[in-house]
Parts: structure tokens; sequence; C-alpha cells
């Protein structure tokens, strides 16, 4: 197992919930691990907004993702990062692909969901998932992958929107009969639904996402804790931040108030300047 991935399975066997903020970019991801975080979620919402400014409807391909994961895990090392792998972007093959390509990024951990892709249009955006056979053959896939990789599994169902909860609990029970490390239920609309998911997992970490859209059963972290949920996961706290703090910038630009501002020596330590000039210093032009 590679060292970011066992340092992960280490950290969710310890007691305690885990907080995981998500971004979309290299600053984000840098103020997570300046802030003390442990772990971090590469948020393929945040991603597709921060680079495309559109929503999270299956609009980057594997390249473009992999291309920012490998953004957001350099900017912070330090930090255990679980990659958004979507459905991966296509056949059981290509699940495998993206397994391997965030594996060599230095993820610790891949999600894999059971959405369908292409994502059909003309839904609303809708949750639609696979048949239950395809997703156990597509998470089937990814646990061989990610055993062979050395890093962990995330393995996600949304079938509770569509198909309902004992779908979506059969789903889950299936997923850890596979092998995967980590169980996320997408939606659960009460305690007892989450409790359930958390007793389907059967020892294995659970995770949870709190998001200000989201519309089903969000307690705060202390209850999450005492359900048994492990990780609860911030996916849009940075990127809603960001979209706030610069609309105030630019309206202040236009002659409103100017909101507070991070000094020059803030951003310095932000974007590590007194880290690169001393590399800088180590390579003198030759007189």
């Amino acid at each position: 197992m590679r060292p970011q991935a066992a340092a992960m399975k280490a950290l969710l066997e310890q007691p305690g919930l885990q907080v995981m903020p998500g971004c979309g970019d290299g600053m984000g991801a840098r103020l997570i691990e300046e802030a003390g975080f442990r772990t971090g979620f590469a948020s393929g919402s945040s991603i597709s907004a921060m680079r495309l400014a559109m929503p999270d409807m299956d609009l980057l391909s594997l390249p473009e993702m992999a291309d920012a994961v490998e953004t957001v895990i350099a900017a912070a090392p330090d930090v255990l990062w679980l990659a958004d792998g979507d459905t991966g972007y296509g056949n059981a093959l290509a699940v495998q692909k993206t397994i391997r390509a965030y594996a060599r990024r230095g993820a610790a951990a891949v999600l894999i969901e059971d959405k369908a892709w292409p994502r059909p249009l003309g839904h609303s955006g809708a949750k639609l998932v696979i048949e239950r056979e395809a997703a156990i053959l597509r998470c089937r896939a990814a646990v061989e992958a990610c055993r062979e990789e050395g890093i962990l599994l995330l393995a996600r169902t949304d079938a509770r929107t569509s198909r309902g909860f004992d779908e979506a609990l059969t789903r889950v029970k299936a997923f850890v009969a596979e092998g995967a490390d980590i169980l996320f239920l997408d939606s659960p609309q009460t305690e007892v639904e989450m409790r359930a998911a958390v007793a389907a997992c059967n020892g294995k970490p659970s995770l949870a996402v709190t998001s200000p859209a989201g519309k089903h059963f969000m307690p705060g972290d202390a209850e999450l804790e005492r359900i048994g949920i492990k990780i609860v996961v911030y996916p849009q706290e940075i990127l809603a931040a960001t979209v706030h703090a610069v609309r105030a910038v630019l309206s202040g630009l236009k002659g409103g108030v100017k909101p507070p501002l991070a000094s020059p020596a803030e951003l310095a330590t932000a974007i590590r300047s007194a880290d690169y000039l001393a590399r800088d210093a180590r390579w003198p032009d030759p007189d």
C-alpha cells in the first residue's frame, strides 16, 4: 500500500470524525494544508466551477480532471487526498485507467460512483444510476485497480434519490462485499437511514457530505460522529467563500465598500514566496 493510503487508513481507524474540506485548485489546496487539515477532497464540483464556471454535469474529461487533481496534490502534498473519480468515465477498463492516473498523481483514495455516464440530459440534473449488476461490476473493477495501485477505494451510490433507500442500501452492502474501503450512501433523508447505511458498512468507514445546497439529512459534525460517520466532506465551502469574496472585491473596485484583503505578507505566505526565493537563490546565473 502506498504511504499516503496507509496513512489515511490509519487515520480512519482512530476514534473521531475527520472533517474533509473540498477544493478545486492549488490555492484552495494550499490553504487547506496551511489550516492544518489532515485530509482533503479534490472535488469534481469545485473543479468544474473553478475551471469552467459551470455546474458539475460531466463536462470535464479524465485528462482535465487528472490535471486538476495533480495541481491540488502538488500544492498540498502533506494532505491526504481523496480524488473525485466520478463514474470512472466509461467501462470497467476506463474506471481502472482513472484510478491508475490518480494514484500516479499521489491520491490516497479515489471515489467511484454508480451514476450513469454520460449523464442523460433532459432530467434537470437528476442523479440517475446504472443497473445494480453494472454498478457492482464497476466497483469490482475499481477495487482491483486500487489493490494493484496500493490506494483506497471510496464506493458511492446515488441510488437513493432515483431508486429508493432499499436499493441504495443493497448497493452499499454489495460494495462492501466487493472490497471497497470506504462507503458513501448519498442523500439519506433521515437519521434512521444514515444509521442503517453506517451499519451496512460492516465496520468499514462511512462518509457523509454536508453542503448548503443539499436536500438530505445533514446533522452537525458532533451528531455525525455519534451516528458513526468517519468522514464528513464539505465540498463547496471554499468555492462559495471564493465567489463571495471576489464579488465583494469587485464591488469595492466599482466604488462600493472595500472588503478586508490579505496583506502582502499574508499573500506571500499563501503562495510560499520565501520557499521559492530560497530555491531560486540556490541557482544563480553564471557571471
